[in-house]
């Protein structure tokens, strides 16, 4: 999708969004982009730290210890065997 804005920076911002891009050989365009798809990935990180750290009290403290996925696999097996 192409979007076409304005964006207006002060010349400060705007030698050091040229010289950024310059120094990585990319276009203006570019290096924004790959600020924006950077945040975002961060943002998506926060959430889902976030909900992992909602969930940690729910399941009790070693209850997944000494699980043994074959055994659970045979039992699964034999249920539905029958």
């Amino acid at each position: 999708m192409t979007i076409r804005k304005n964006f207006n920076f002060d010349e400060e911002m705007a030698k050091y969004l040229e010289e950024k891009a310059k120094s990585e050989s990319k276009t203006q365009t570019q290096y924004l982009e790959e600020l924006i798809a950077k945040d975002l990935r961060e943002e998506k990180k926060k959430k889902r730290l976030k909900a992992l750290n909602a969930l940690r009290g729910c399941v009790p403290a070693g209850s997944l210890v000494d699980v043994d996925i074959k055994q659970i696999r045979i039992e699964k097996a034999l249920k539905y065997a029958n």
